[in-house]
């Protein structure tokens, strides 16, 4: 089955998003979305656009029945990207569900969006309230990590935990490098377009990769995809990502995500790593944080090793759920434990011994 909608109309109805306590989230307008109910409860897959705002549309996939899990590509990734994810959490009992931010993958491209992370956040969770998905696992992937946080902490309800794939907690979505690069953005298309962006990100993922063999003509290809049918759009609303403001930081909020959080990072030498103080601003703020080591990964887990990323949303579904107490602290269900392959923390306002 496969419904299509875009500029907030489609099969799927229309939906706008209101805001309360200064937070969105996504009201139906009509029944039209019972289609897309009982895709989700049938063990099939589909591929459809989400309306979360007026010309603003989200690619979505879901695949397998079960309690749900919520892929989040970064950047410059797409669900292509989890195509060895997605099937192995499916066949283990699990409702996939993967949400492409706006402007990445084959969602919409509009000029003029809100690109913040914060808004993006706000759509994801927009998706989320529209196919019914509450207490999901989140596995993100790189700038989708930071994503995730978010929505963790404005929306409780609908994380039960996170599942980092070297993603920090990144407070703009565009870094520093990236800034630069899009200085050039209006004379790509005049000198090589998407030959030479097929060409940058190849030697990207190389570069990000502990084991790089992956990297084929076909993967590189696919990863261009959204990029190459809409060149103009893609850099117009990554320029606009560039510039693009966050109406609140990330850090201050860590304290308030109550769910468990995995960090996986590679240990190959790679591009793309998370930088040691993001890890360290991530223990102190989290309230459980456990960090998973993947031998001789780089940035790319999902693609170099995928049952890594399996196992971690094992371990997270079998984590008990974290409880509250008094103002709002963590009720202590685990005690910090040491290892080769991981740290897991409590905090509460320094680190545990």
């Amino acid at each position: 089955m496969e419904a299509e909608g875009g500029g907030g109309q489609g099969s799927l109805g229309s939906s706008r998003l209101v805001r309360a306590d200064a937070r969105l989230t996504v009201v139906q307008e009509d029944d039209s979305m019972w289609p897309l109910v009982l895709l989700l409860l049938g063990d099939s897959t589909g591929v459809f656009r989400v309306p979360v705002a007026a010309g603003e549309s989200l690619q979505v996939s879901v695949t397998g029945t079960g309690a749900p899990v919520v892929l989040i590509p970064g950047l410059f990734g797409s669900a292509f990207g989890f195509r060895h994810v997605a099937p192995r959490l499916a066949a283990a009992g699990y409702q996939v569900i993967v949400v492409e931010p706006l402007g990445i993958g084959a969602s919409a491209r509009p000029e003029r969006a809100d690109y913040s992370l914060t808004a993006q956040a706000a759509r994801i969770a927009a998706v989320l309230d529209t196919l019914a998905v509450h207490d999901a696992i989140l596995v993100a992937h790189s700038l989708g990590a930071s994503m995730a946080f978010r929505l963790a902490y404005r929306r409780p309800d609908l994380a039960r935990a996170v599942v980092s794939l070297e993603g920090g907690p990144a407070e703009a979505a565009a870094t520093p490098s990236f800034r630069r690069a899009m200085r050039f953005a209006p004379w790509i298309k005049w000198f090589g377009g998407v030959r030479r962006i097929r060409g940058k990100v190849r030697s990207g993922l190389i570069a990000a990769s502990g084991d790089s063999h992956w990297v084929t003509d076909s993967v590189v290809d696919a990863y261009t995809a959204g990029a190459a049918a809409d060149l103009d759009a893609t850099l117009k609303a990554f320029l606009r990502m560039t510039a693009v403001s966050e109406p609140e930081r990330l850090v201050p909020h860590l304290r308030e995500v109550r769910c468990p959080v995995w960090l996986l990072l590679g240990t190959a030498p790679h591009d793309g790593r998370v930088p040691p103080g993001d890890v360290e601003l991530l223990r102190q703020g989290l309230s459980f944080l456990t960090i998973d080591s993947v031998p001789g990964s780089g940035h790319y887990i999902h693609e170099e090793q995928p049952g890594a990323v399996v196992a971690a949303v094992a371990r997270a579904r079998a984590a008990p759920v974290l409880g509250h107490v008094g103002e709002g602290k963590p009720v202590p269900i685990a005690r910090r434990r040491r290892g080769d392959q991981s740290l897991v923390m409590m905090n509460s306002g320094a680190p545990s011994n």
